[in-house]
């Protein structure tokens, strides 16, 4: 069945995210999630691209982005195609990261935008991984509060008022609200976070995953069956992290 053709926004903003194939990891360290960042910057100003708020997640990205000379797919393949590159050299691995198709939706009222941006910057802390937005290293709440790098804030600041300490202070308490919002939702409720799984197999000598679908079967079988073993660790997460199918997962015992 030949694929739906994305909705085309009237403004050209976008709300964007990026998921690592069968739900695994694309970030293992801080080192690669700077690297994403930076082929972001760096694609932004080839595309003329605006940014108004991101957040990374361990197997996941989040972006709201505007396009203007340059339509937001071929901003986003550019992206993709290059911290894949990066990413297979780093790992000695090959083949795809992300899943084939980015979802995205189009965000054309002021209303939704602002939705969007508490969602975005709230995704860790509906995750279970931080207890409040401010806590969140890797979004671009930080950059709303203290000093713009990547994003560009003045947008979504002035809905809030020309004064700009009153912006800020209009935006933190709406980011801090809590809410049922869904947009693009990918958060899944675990009792083991992520960063919990991945630095237990650090301890166990495992620094990456790629290190983990590199080993003989039987030994990765064993390993395997111990993560299965943690407690609140469920087998979609592990097929997430360690990039093996639940079905291989699933019979192993």
């Amino acid at each position: 069945m030949p694929r739906r053709p994305r909705r085309k926004s009237c403004n050209g903003i976008y709300h964007i995210m990026l998921r690592g194939i069968n739900r695994q990891v694309i970030f293992e360290d801080d080192v690669d999630k700077f690297r994403l960042l930076e082929t972001i910057k760096r694609f932004k100003d080839t595309s003329k691209m605006k940014i108004f708020s991101y957040c990374l997640m361990d197997n996941h990205v989040h972006l709201l982005v505007k396009e203007t000379e340059e339509p937001v797919s071929r901003a986003i393949q550019r992206v993709s195609a290059s911290y894949v590159f990066w990413y297979n050299g780093k790992y000695d691995r090959c083949g795809h990261l992300f899943q084939d198709r980015y979802k995205s939706e189009s965000v054309e009222t002021v209303r939704y935008f602002l939705t969007v941006l508490r969602y975005i910057h709230q995704n860790p802390v509906k995750a279970g991984l931080e207890d409040n937005v401010f806590e969140c290293k890797w979004t671009s709440i930080h950059e709303y509060i203290h000093q713009a790098d990547l994003v560009d804030i003045d947008f979504a600041l002035n809905l809030f008022s020309p004064d700009r300490g009153k912006a800020i202070q209009l935006f933190s308490e709406f980011m801090q609200k809590t809410n049922d919002d869904h947009c693009l939702d990918n958060v899944e409720k675990i009792k083991m976070s992520d960063s919990e799984v991945i630095s237990h197999l650090e301890k166990l000598g495992f620094p990456n995953t790629s290190a983990l679908q590199q080993m003989e079967k039987e030994q990765r079988n064993q390993l395997i069956l111990q993560l299965k073993g943690l407690n609140g660790v469920t087998i979609r997460q592990l097929s997430r992290i360690t990039g093996i199918s639940k079905s291989v997962i699933d019979r192993i015992h």
